[in-house]
């Protein structure tokens, strides 16, 4: 015990890792569709000219419906728990993302996206469980920066889906060649994978994932009966070895016994607090309202840039003299890119983003300070979104490559830098947890509407820019709308966080907590001690350590004569 209180809390890597698990479905979800998005819009019969604009409408329809839904599943969340809200939307994304690979038409892929987005609403009910892990402010930067990181390698998988396996036969005869099934549905193998993918994190979910809602953490999780039973050979292994436990949210509450074996653990007195209707009043305080206008507002800019871009690289490249260039406004033209290659160009994209965001976001933050890297990161996008076009223009393919890939890699920095620092702030800026679920619900809606209008916004201008020869004007919007983005990061202020109504709890609640993980951690060791080594060929080993639990006292009752209440 004292160890704990020495090493302080410690980040509850485990359940962490299970939520990344799950938070990888939204970027697979997402970004598996940009390399190949513009070829299966020309295959449906769209005109090449209006290819960018049915792209960004087929885009932006998912983050619409997801948003409309947003508010609904997060107050789904406040009532059932956060584990089955994530669960369904997993499944429905899953189902959703097969039938996309078999769209045939434009109509039928804007409904299957629709549906698709609106069964997700996962996004904020993840941030809300970070946010009920881990209530220690100093843990939030690299807690809140893992889930970012998570969405840099679903951004280096989504795409590598897209660009390397869409239209298999094609790309891969010898492979795929005579399978008819990939000859209609060209673009069916990406989302095969990716519901492989999904697959697994439904059923990481269900086996291990644990309740954070407060009224629910007690109650009884089949799910979580069955993945224990599954690994209970291996955990009574490693627990036989461990000395210490990690004092965090997810050892003292998430981890309590299914079915609580202590009068102190039956108690809940946050209960009822939480069951109180949450007001309109609580949710949009004045700084919340900046901190979800600069939530909007970057994804609004973000997500468009992302999902324009394979359209820029898919456009052709044009010679000087066809491209009418009257520098430094007037031009046209792309890159010329297959989706096999736009693909190549995000996966290092994101791979070298992947590799700096977890270590270098959380000292960035305690040195700076999470409110001041963050309006550091909202002046960098505007420059990069204006320099964007202008790599078109650049003579070799060396040196376009290389220009292209130095903003791209500055735009994934400031883009894992940005989106968990607003998601802090945002995070803080709450009054209370109890609106955290229905908040990042709201928070949900309206980023989802400027990842909505962003893309399609951007498709339709870009769409306007190559008819009147103005190839710069979607970038030059998004770089003028990060500039506005600038305005609101000046009049917020780092707020101490829902937490701080956490740490209201009576000296002697915490003390029975504490006693109550104390029992539990010496019970659950001896018990698991003893029935995996008394079932294994180890005799000796299963005495030696009875002998260690008698010379250390541990349950001893009544003296010499009785060992955890029985007779020898």
């Amino acid at each position: 015990m004292a160890n704990r209180t020495k090493n302080g809390p410690k980040l509850p890597v485990q359940q962490l890792a299970i939520l990344a698990v799950a938070r990888f479905a939204e970027p697979l979800a997402l970004t598996s569709v940009f390399p190949y998005l513009p070829e299966m819009i020309a295959s449906f019969g769209v005109e090449k000219d209006e290819v960018a604009r049915w792209a960004g409408l087929t885009g932006a329809i998912f983050s619409i419906s997801q948003s409309l839904t947003a508010v609904f599943w997060g107050r789904a969340s406040d009532k059932f728990g956060r584990k089955p809200t994530i669960l369904v939307g997993l499944a429905s994304t899953m189902t959703c993302f097969l039938i996309w690979g078999m769209a045939t038409s434009l109509p039928m892929a804007i409904t299957v996206r629709a549906i698709m987005g609106g069964g997700n609403g996962n996004v904020g009910i993840i941030r809300t469980m970070v946010a009920e892990m881990v209530p220690e402010k100093e843990l939030q930067p690299k807690a809140f920066s893992l889930m970012p990181l998570v969405w840099s390698i679903g951004s280096v998988f989504g795409p590598a889906f897209g660009g390397f396996f869409a239209r298999p036969a094609e790309q891969y005869p010898n492979v795929f060649g005579r399978i008819e099934l990939f000859k209609r549905f060209p673009f069916l193998l990406p989302n095969l994978m990716a519901c492989c993918v999904f697959f697994i994190s439904f059923m990481t979910g269900l086996l291990f994932l644990k309740e954070t809602l407060h009224s629910k953490r007690h109650h009884r999780d089949w799910g979580l009966v069955l993945g224990e039973k599954l690994t209970r050979p291996f955990r009574a292994r490693r627990k036989s070895q461990q000395h210490h436990r990690r004092l965090s949210f997810v050892d003292d509450e998430a981890s309590a016994p299914l079915v609580p074996q202590s009068p102190v653990s039956t108690t809940e007195p946050a209960t009822p607090i939480e069951e109180q209707p949450v007001t309109i009043k609580e949710i949009f305080t004045p700084q919340t309202s900046l901190n979800l206008l600069c939530y909007t507002i970057l994804a609004f800019h973000s997500v468009a840039y992302d999902q324009v871009l394979p359209v820029f690289l898919n456009y052709p490249r044009l010679p000087p003299e066809e491209a009418h260039i009257k520098l430094p406004f007037k031009f046209i033209g792309g890159f010329g890119l297959s989706s096999d290659k736009i693909g190549t160009l995000f996966t290092i994209y994101g791979v070298a983003c992947g590799l700096v965001q977890f270590f270098l976001f959380p000292k960035l933050c305690a040195r700076f300070g999470v409110l001041n890297v963050y309006r550091a990161a909202c002046v960098i996008f505007p420059i990069i979104y204006f320099l964007t076009p202008y790599t078109a223009l650049l003579p070799t393919a060396h040196a376009r490559y290389a220009f292209l890939l130095a903003l791209l890699l500055a735009k994934g920095f400031v883009v894992i830098v940005g989106f968990p620092c607003t998601t802090i702030l945002l995070t803080n800026s709450a009054t209370s947890l109890r609106i955290l679920g229905t908040l990042n619900g709201f928070a949900t809606t309206f980023s989802g509407l400027g990842r909505a209008f962003g893309p399609a916004l951007t498709g339709i201008v870009f769409s306007w820019g190559v008819g009147k020869g103005y190839g710069i004007a979607p970038w030059w919007m998004l770089g003028g709308i990060g500039l506005v983005g600038i305005i609101p990061t000046i009049f917020i202020v780092e707020g101490e966080g829902p937490s701080r109504g956490a740490r209201n709890v009576s000296r002697e609640e915490e003390e029975e907590r504490q006693s109550l993980l104390r029992e539990e951690d010496l019970d659950e060791d001896v018990a698991v001690i003893d029935s995996v080594d008394e079932e294994s060929e180890s005799g000796s080993e299963s005495e030696r350590r009875r002998e260690t639990r008698k010379r250390k006292g541990y349950g001893t009752l009544g003296g010499e004569g009785e060992v955890n209440g029985e007779s020898k």
